[in-house]
This record gives structure tokens, sequence and C-alpha cells, in this order.
């Protein structure tokens, strides 16, 4: 026999399942089994031992059981025989026990109460039912009687009986008016568990005629009502005499005058009582007290504590309750009922007895012949329950003799069986509280294994989950199980699998190796059997991309993500619920096949999606929390509160925030007597505040609203507070921006920011303007206007400063004393030029220019500087007018000097100086005359190359566009290029100034050569422009070389060459794109000269280049203008604009904000230098 593996506690659940199936199988109950196999009889239904009927309906007693052959069924009746043969009104149930007592038709209830029992029999033995005792329902009338009216006085007691009549079941007690409406209770007035009705103190309007008690019999479902009980209730003050005289003492519920008084128990009586209840029910302690004030009830239990999740209070606390009670809830309970005169309390022995309840009841025993095994019986109960055997429903003791048993106590031992042992055992437990009947059969049986599981069944599990192959077996002796795994497998065994006692191999944890064909093998004495099973472990099912928590903005839109990765052979279904149920209906949720979109999202949405991948064998799942954001609702319930003069309170509730926190309320005003509807920022305070002191202006109809902010924007304003106008008062400050300057010469215009709206703090507001003329003693003068923001003082000096001040007033009032400010009355034009004109020339381009400055009087307004006008009058170089065009430049304040930059060299200017104040310009200086020295001459306007020979080239030029002084001279330099592109050596040429033309001979034929070419004056050289050209080739080495092209050797070598460049370009081409470079390549970039344009055949000269980039050797893509001549282009260096004059800058020392320079071209290097690639011409020569 395999043994037992220990099993987890994580697969606790999978254990208490397979205990379920061990019992069972003790008992097989597979229909063709049971078919074959005799089994003593079974009670399988029977009705309660206590069994109350409706005296209205027939009588059904239960008793139903099974059993191989079909068991027979007796009944006894008060314990004799019940002979149901002999009562046409009872009948038994077809293929059963059940009784059916026919009282329908004029029979009565009574006649068959009493004491019934079922008998099972066939002929393996006899099962017996419990005893069950019928009882006809009962639902008495109330017994006449005469209620009295209960007078009662003013906060004294009062117990209202309701005794019903004792019916079966005890009915259910409650109080009720005429109008059948609850009567109120409360802590003064309750029902207590004997149905009463007590008042703590009864109060005038406890006065009432309809106190009714009703009992309600719900077996029978009848209500019986008690005659209304009526209760006045007097105050002994308001007793009249003729009242007092009709009534003895004896009529009320105490004597003594209104007062207030301690607590006593009207339930129960005395300080001390006891209380027995039973195992398993519920325990009611009740304490009703009257007193006045109404008393208030405590319950403790005495040397411990009140059981947790088992106590209640019911009925305002005057009940305990205490459900499935057992006997450590024994004790003394105390209850103490307080009120402010003290306190009262009585104490509760409960003391919990029980009823017999099992520790091991017995079981159906299945033995074969010559077997052993026992029936076991224990139950416990206070006190100790008596347990006694009967076999077959006869005591064992006068049962017929089996020597294959015997009983010890509470134990039936069986050894050596035999199939005559076959028998129904019953154990009674009893004790004085109840009793417990259980029938447990012994069958005696020899039968050869037999396997109950399908075969072939297949099993289909999902790996690293148990799996659990059934084989259900029955066989007497009990079969051993064994399992193999394969057609030829070894037997199982190991940590690998756990064997249960029913047969069921358990495969812990199932790998995808687990699959296969398993077979179970069942073997007794009596024979052997097997069965084969099929195990197939499939792939787990997985959510490879989970869906993600996400925050939208309400009306956007959203998409959760849910991919899954499953075993091929199985088909899953996608599911999404939102908050554990399903998606609403709604066309805005799209699912698609790997994901859920929700379109326009809604305040609604807002929740956990939950994507669910299903298959027949797994679920998984995966959720995301998506929270809906949104402006916030607008704050609510604004109050006004604290209202002062000049501060007020408000107060708000915030509105829904719309998961978002609310990070601070805007508050806003409206001044509903001067800009109804419009409102203004007051203030704002954080989002956690609700409150807000608020600084408040006089005579302005305010009313508040608060905005709600949050990180998403601001919510909808609130609906306005209400309106507080607050009292007018003079004004608390003064119009700002008070200036006073004159339009004319002759005037004063004082200016000023008037108050804004209610700033003016009451009616009628105007404006004191006070003015008087500084430092010369005069008295103020003053003059009201209107609420207006400019006064003209007419008839003052030209330019002399005032004092001025403005000062606001109202109806109640001045503002405080204003501030005084300084205004000038109005400017006029300078009346002097500034004197002794000098200018200092700096270079050929800056002079410096230096003036007196003009005395301060004479300026007659503010100094805003001078203004130096100057104008070049002619070149000196071309000794010809020109248009004459001034220029400006502004210096601020009271400079004396100033820098003109930007002159042209070799020039004659003329200049003059004028002073400037707000009103406009002063007469200007006499015109000073100055001129500048000569300056470096302007590249030549152009250099031509033309009839090239075999040893000279011509070259030709035009003078500088700007010769900047007398030229003195060209100079000319060239040096050759090679074929390599190396420069050869440098030769200068130095030409007179009249000359335009120059032929160069003694030049190597097939050259090329580089050109600079350059003016001077007096001070230096100018920018250089620079050429280059070719002499042509010996026209009899041209001619040889056709010669020499005509032979075919030469053809051939040419064609070799070709081949050799043709694949020499390939690889460049190929190394390019790579993005490499090839030696060509390298060499133009070393030297960078222009490319050549080839010889044109019309007029046989060459290509001229442009000089824009100085003395570098012309880059690629460069070309000569359209009439093939180099031109300089024009100068771009003109005066830059200074400072604040309509044509230039100065810095403070006005000194020119810049630099002035042209551009100048290097010298070129001696030696050999770089040069670009050569023309197609110079590569055809140097190829030869």
């Amino acid at each position: 026999m395999m043994t037992k593996k220990t099993i987890s506690a994580s697969r606790a659940s999978l254990i208490l399942f397979l205990c379920q199936m061990i019992t069972a199988l003790e008992v097989p109950l597979d229909p063709i089994l049971l078919k074959e196999l005799s089994q003593p009889p079974t009670i399988t239904q029977q009705s309660p031992k206590d069994y109350i009927v409706d005296p209205r309906e027939n009588i059904v007693i239960q008793c139903e059981a099974k059993g191989k052959p079909p068991p027979s069924f007796s009944w006894t009746r008060n314990g004799t025989h019940f002979d149901i043969d002999k009562d046409a009104r009872v009948t038994v149930k077809p293929n059963s026990g059940t009784l059916v007592i026919n009282i329908m038709n004029g029979g009565k209830a009574e006649a068959y109460e009493g004491v019934y029992q079922c008998t099972a029999r066939n002929e393996r033995g006899a099962a017996i039912s419990n005893n069950i005792v019928i009882r006809p329902s009962r639902s008495p009338l109330w017994t006449k009687e005469k209620v009295e009216p209960k007078y009662v006085r003013e906060g004294d007691p009062l117990v209202l009986h309701c005794s019903p009549p004792v019916g079966l079941p005890p009915p259910i007690i409650f109080w009720m008016d005429n109008s059948f409406q609850r009567l109120p209770q409360n802590e003064r007035v309750s029902q207590g568990l004997n149905g009463d009705l007590y008042f703590s103190n009864v109060k005038p309007e406890d006065t009432r005629e309809d106190y009714i008690c009703y009992a309600r019999f719900n077996h029978t479902q009848t209500i019986q009502q008690k005659q209304p009980i009526s209760v006045k209730v007097f105050s002994m003050d308001s007793l009249n005499e003729t009242i007092s005289a009709n009534l003895s003492d004896t009529d009320f519920y105490g004597a003594k005058p209104l007062t207030e008084r301690r607590p006593t128990l009207l339930t129960p009586v005395g300080s001390t009582s006891n209380k027995v209840e039973l195992r398993g029910n519920v325990l009611l302690l009740e304490c009703i007290a009257e007193g006045l004030p109404t008393p208030v009830i405590r319950w403790i239990k005495e040397g411990g504590e009140l059981p947790i999740n088992r106590t209640f209070f019911e009925n305002f606390k005057k009940t305990l309750k205490i459900i499935e009670v057992s006997e450590a809830d024994s004790g003394k309970y105390k209850c103490v009922a307080r009120n402010l005169l003290g306190s009262t309390h009585h104490t509760i022995t409960v003391t919990v007895k029980a009823a017999p309840y099992w520790i091991t009841a017995p079981r159906n025993l299945v033995l074969s012949p010559g077997e052993d095994g026992t029936l076991i019986c224990r139950a416990n109960g206070n006190p100790k329950p008596n347990i006694s055997w009967l076999t077959n429903g006869v005591p064992i003791a006068i049962a017929p003799e089996d020597p294959s048993r015997k009983v010890d106590g509470d134990t039936i031992i069986f050894s050596d069986v035999q199939e005559r042992s076959s028998a129904v055992y019953q154990c009674n437990a009893s004790n004085e509280y109840g009793y417990l009947l259980a029938n447990a059969f012994v069958n005696v049986l020899a039968e050869p294994p037999r396997i109950l599981t399908p075969a072939n069944k297949l099993y289909q599990i999902i790996a690293n989950n148990p799996a659990l192959l059934d084989c259900a077996f029955f066989g007497s002796p009990v079969p051993e199980i064994e399992w193999f795994k394969g057609v030829k497998g070894s037997i199982l065994h190991g940590d690998l699998y756990v064997f249960h006692d029913n047969g069921t191999l358990e495969i812990p944890v199932a790998q995808k190796d687990s699959t296969g064909t398993y077979t179970c093998v069942a073997r007794n004495k009596l024979g052997k059997v097997q069965n084969e099973v099929h195990l197939e472990v499939k792939d787990p099912t997985m959510i490879i991309k989970q869906p993600e928590y996400k925050i939208i903005q309400k009306g956007g839109q959203v998409s959760f993500e849910c991919t899954i990765k499953h075993d091929r052979t199985l088909m899953p279904t996608i599911t999404w619920l939102k908050d554990n149920g399903e998606l609403p209906v709604d066309e805005r949720f799209i699912i698609h096949k790997d994901s859920l979109a929700i379109m326009n999202v809604t305040d609604k949405d807002d929740g956990t999606y939950t994507c669910v991948a299903n298959t027949t064998l797994d679920s998984v799942s995966a959720s995301a929390i998506l929270t809906v954001v949104d402006r916030p609702d607008p704050p609510f319930d604004l109050e006004l509160t604290d209202q002062l003069e000049r501060s007020i309170q408000l107060s708000w509730i915030p509105g829904y925030d719309n998961n978002s926190p609310i990070t601070n309320f805007v508050i806003e005003y409206e001044d509903g007597m001067r800009e109804p509807g419009v409102w203004h920022y007051q203030t704002e305070v954080h989002g956690t505040q609700t409150t807000v002191q608020l600084k408040l202006s006089p005579y302005v109809n305010y009313s508040f609203r608060v905005i709600a902010v949050n990180e998403i924007g601001r919510s909808q304003p609130s609906e306005a507070s209400e309106q507080y106008l607050t009292k007018a008062a003079k004004p608390d400050e003064n119009p700002s921006g008070v200036q006073g300057i004159g339009s004319e010469p002759d005037n004063l215009v004082i200016i000023w920011e008037p108050l804004k709206g209610f700033q003016s703090n009451g009616p009628g507001l105007q404006y004191k303007v006070s003015w008087r003329q500084k430092d010369v003693g005069d008295e103020w003068t003053s003059v009201i206007v209107a609420n207006v923001s400019k006064y003209i003082v007419s008839g003052t000096p030209t330019f002399v400063p005032y004092e001025i001040k403005v000062q606001a007033l109202n109806d109640l009032g001045y503002a405080p004393e204003p501030a005084e400010v300084i205004g000038h009355s109005g400017e006029d034009l300078p009346m002097v030029a500034p004197g002794n004109v000098q200018v200092h020339i700096v270079n050929s381009t800056l002079a410096k220019v230096h003036w007196d400055p003009v005395p301060l009087k004479t300026v007659r307004g503010h100094l805003q500087g001078y203004r130096i006008y100057y104008w070049k009058v002619q070149s000196l170089s071309k000794r010809r007018r020109r248009h004459v065009e001034k220029k400006i430049l502004t210096f601020s304040g009271n400079k004396t000097h100033g820098m003109l930059p930007g002159l042209e060299p070799y020039s004659s200017y003329k200049l003059n100086v004028r002073v400037v104040n707000g009103k406009g310009e002063g007469p200007a200086s006499p015109d000073k005359l100055f001129k500048t020295p000569e300056g470096v001459p302007s590249s030549p306007s152009f250099l031509k190359i033309s009839n090239p020979t075999l040893d000279s080239l011509t070259l030709e030029w035009g003078p500088p566009t700007h010769p900047n002084g007398v030229l003195i001279a060209y100079t000319i330099k060239f040096q050759p290029i090679n074929s390599t592109h190396e420069l050869g050596p440098l030769i200068e040429i130095r030409i007179p100034a009249n000359e335009t033309s120059l032929i160069l001979s003694n030049l190597n034929y097939s050259t090329r050569y580089k050109f600079y070419f350059y003016a001077q004056t007096s001070v230096g050289s100018g920018s250089q422009i620079t050429e280059e050209a070719v002499t042509i080739m010996d026209e009899a080495m041209a001619s040889r070389q056709v010669d020499i092209a005509t032979q075919g050797w030469f053809i051939g070598l040419m064609c070799a060459v070709a081949l050799l460049i043709l694949i020499l370009l390939i690889v460049c081409f190929i190394r390019r794109n790579k993005g490499g470079k090839y030696p060509v390549k390298e060499k133009e970039d070393a030297h960078a000269d222009p490319e050549i344009q080839p010889m044109k055949e019309d007029d046989g000269t060459f290509g001229e280049y442009s000089d824009a980039e100085d003395h570098k050797p012309l880059k690629k893509g460069s070309r000569t203008p359209s009439d093939r001549t180099v031109k300089k282009e024009d100068s771009d260096d003109s005066l830059v604009d200074y400072g604040e004059g309509v044509n230039g800058q100065f810095n403070e020392d006005g000194s020119f904000i810049g630099q002035y320079s042209g551009k100048k071209e290097k010298e070129p290097a001696e030696g050999n230098e770089s040069s670009e690639a050569p023309s197609p011409v110079n590569a055809m020569n140097s190829f030869v």
C-alpha cells in the first residue's frame, strides 16, 4: 500500500473536498453499483422532533429511507404499534414511509397528538427515526375582563399588563392604537419581554384611551386583541376638588407630589435572580427601571468581559442579548440603572446547560468477511448524557447475540465479522434537556474491486496548478490503488505525487511534461481492475499588457489596453467590467480586440475597469482605475457675517472638486451702485480655506461671489451673496500722478489721476487744486473743481517752478492733506546758440566736436541736449560738388562734446550746433568748415585680363570707386600655379597711377597665373582684387600632339588611360557615397581655388573672376558679372545711427558705439601656396 503524503495548508479547501468524497465512498452512491449491492436501510428524511402542526391542515409526518433491497416502513404511536390500516384517515405515500393524516373533512388534530416513531427495515437490518412529538397549534382568545381606566400622576411610573393567553407556540406581543399604528417607544416607555408596557415616568402626552395589546400567533396566522386600556395623566396642582372627592387613594399610583427620584427596578424584582439557558440558544436578560429623570441602563459581567461579536443591546439597552451561548458564558451579569439622583442594580446569575451534542457520531461501516471494525458514539452535554445502544431498533441488551461484537460504553468493537453480522445500530445520547439518536449500519460484503470513474476520461488543466485524476472505486475488502503513467510505465511514487484514500491521484504542480495517459489499478483478494484516464496540461492564459491607471479630463477620450497570451488550443474570450459589473450600454464604449476605448468621458465613467480573459480552463484579470477630472463645481451657500464698516466675513461651502483637489478660491466683488454686473478681483485664499475676512471701502453696495480653482481650471462662479451697503465716509486718499506742465509759454496745466469708483468713499466727489510759485513767498491759490482730471492756470511766466497739490473731498469732508509736487509753467524756444565750436580730426572717418554750453536761463525749458547738423560739402579728390544731405546727431543732457563717425576720407564738411529743450531747437551756431585727411583707397573697380599669347597677357583695370585721397600708384603681384596646384615665386610690379592697362611679357606658355592688384595713396595700400589667367600652348607642340594622336599605339594608350580613369571615378563615387574623400577632393579642399570658366569660342578671351572673398582663391560657384569685368561693390559702409539723434547714437562720452572699418585683403603668401583645381584647358596641358 502506498503511503499518504502530507498536505500543505494552502490546499485546505481541496482536502475538505476530498474528505467529503471519502465519507461518501463508504456508502457507494453509484446508481449501477447500488442496483447490485446489498445495503442496510438509512433514514434520509424525517419530521422535526417537536412538530407543531396547523389544526386546519392535513398532518404530514415525514419518513424517507434508502437501502438494498428497498426497505419497508412501520410506525409506533406513544410506544405501541400504530396500525395504519385500521384508520381510514391515515395513509402512507407510495414507496415511502411518510404518513398523511387527513383531518380536512371533519377530523380533529387533537385526536392525533402523540409521540410517533418510524422504522425502515430490510433483510440487512432496521433503522429508526427520532421520536416525533405531534402537537396542534393553539391560539386561544383573551378571557373577558373589565379593564378599568388608569389614573396616574405626572412623573410616576406605570405598568400596563398584557397577560396574553397561553398559545402553542407562544404569541408575539406588540402594542398599537385604534388606528393600528404602533405606539412609540423610547428610553422612557418600552415593552418588556413578557409583553407588558413599562413607563419609567409618565407625562401628560401619555394620556390616551387606546392602549391595545395584540398577540400574533404565527402558526395559525391569527391576531388576538385585548380590550383597550385608558390612561389619564394628571398634575396634582390641577386636580379640582370634585375629582378629589370622587376618587380614592387606591386609584392613584403614588401619593407624593411631583419630585425627582432615584431609580428603582420595575423588572426583575429584588436584587438578584437566576437564569438557565441552553447551549447554542439566545440568552436574553432584561432590566427595566423607573425614576425621574428617566434612568439609563448599563450592563457588565462580573469577573469578565461581555463576549465580542456575540453581544447586542436591544430595547434602548434594557435588554442584553448574547447569541450562540456556551458554557463559557455562565456567570453573573449586573444591570445598573442610573440617573442624576443615584443608581440601583440587579445581578442575574446565568447557568448555561446543554442538551446532548455530538463529539463523534457513529458512521456507517462496510467490512468484508473476517475483518475488524468499530462504531464510536461520543456526545457531550450538561449534565453528561447517558449513552445507550440499540440494534435494528431493539435495545442491544435484549437483541439476538452476535459473537463478533462487543459493547464497551460508547464504542462497539467488531472482530472477525461474518455476513450475518450486517445490522443497523442506533446510538442514543440523552439527558434531562434532550436526546440525540443516530443510525449507523454495519454492512458485511465480499465484493471484487470496481472502478466507478468513467474510462478514458479526459482531464485538462493549466500548467503549475494541481491536477486531480479520479479513481472512484469500491470493493470489499477495500482495494489497494496503484497508479501508472504511460502504456509500460512503472508504478508512480515519490514526492511528485499525492495519493488520496479515495483513489484520487494528485499532481500538486502539473507541468507540460505531465501530459499523458495514466492508469489506475484497484486490487483486493477477490480480483483486480484497471482504468485509463488522460491528462492534458495547457499553457496558462496571461495578460502581457495590462490596463494602466488613467487620469482624463471630462469630455476627453481614454483607452485601456489588454493584450493576452494563451494556449493555442484554447479559445479565450475577453470581457470588460466596470466596478465588477457589466459595462454600461452606451455607444461611447468601444471594445476592440485588445483594448477598450471610452469616448467623450463623463463623470459617471469614473471607476475601476477590469479586463477578464476567460478560457474553458482558467481565467485571468487585470484592473485599472479611471479617474475623471474636471473643473470644480461652483461653491454654494455664501454667507456674510461679522458685518463691520470696513470689513466683513465671507464663508461658503466648496463644490465637488471632480477628482482634482481645489488649490485656491478666488473672491470677486460687484459694486451694485456704480458698476452693476461688473465683477472685480478682491482676493484669493488657499483651497482648504472656506472663510475669509474681507476689507471693505465706504459707500459701496457690495455683492460677492467665489470661484474654485484646481489644476484643470476655474469653476463657474457661485451664486452672488446678499448685498451689503457700507456707510459713506471722507476720502481716504488723494489723486495720484499729479503733474504740472505747460502747454503754452504762459500757462500751467495741472493734471492728475482721478479717484476710481469706490475710492470716493461717498457722494459728491470733487478736487481742491492748489498752486503757488516756488521760492517767491506767494500764498496758495486754490480752486475746487468737479470730478475731472485737469486744470489750466493761465498768465504764468515762462518756465518757472510751481508747488502744486490736489486734494480729494466729498459731501462728508476732505481727504488727508496731500503731498506737494513741483511743476513748471510752459516752455519757449531757446534764445541763444552754443559758442566756441571746435572740431578735432581723430582720423580720416572720425571727428570730435567741442562747444561751450549755453546759459540755462536762455534755454527757457527743460534742457534735453545738443544737436549737431553736419553735411559733406565735396570730395577733395573728385573736385566736384554733390547733393548736400544733412545728417543729425543728438547728445542728451548738458554735453559739451560729441563724436562724428562715418565720415568720408579726403572730404570737406560743414557743421553747426543747436541747443534743444521740450519746445524745440534754438538758433544754430555759425557753420564750421573742416576737412578729413586722406585714407586708403577702395579696391580697383575691375581687373580684366585678355589677349593671351604664348608668353604674354594684357591687363586692364578701372580706378577705385572711392580713392579716398590722391592715388600715387598701382601694384600688381602675380605667381604661376603648376599642375599640382602649387604656387610659384611671387613677382611684384609698381605701376603709375595714371595708367589703366599693362602688357605682361616673358611669361611661360600654357601656364596658369594668379594676379593680385590694388591701388595706393600716401596713407597706404587699399583693398586688392584677384584674378587668374592662362597663356596659350606652342603651335608646333600642338601639331606634334596631333600627329601622335593619329598613331595606333597612342590611341591604345589613351584608351587604357581612359579605362583607368573610369575605374578611378567609380571608386571615388563609391567612396564619396560612403563619406570618404578622394585625392582630388583633398587637393581642392586644401587650395580652395575657384573654378575657371572655359575660354569662349567667339572671342578667345578667358573668364573673369569676382573678388568677393578678398585675397582668398575664388570659391566654387563664383561667377563674373555679365559684362565679364570684375568690379568691386560700392562700399556698404555708411554712417551708423547714433543715440537719440535722427541719424546716429553715441555713448555717454560721445564716442561711436560700434566699429567703422572696411574689409581689407591680406597680402598674398610668398612661395608655394595652394590654389583651386585647374581649368579643363590647364588639365589637358598638364596631361601632355
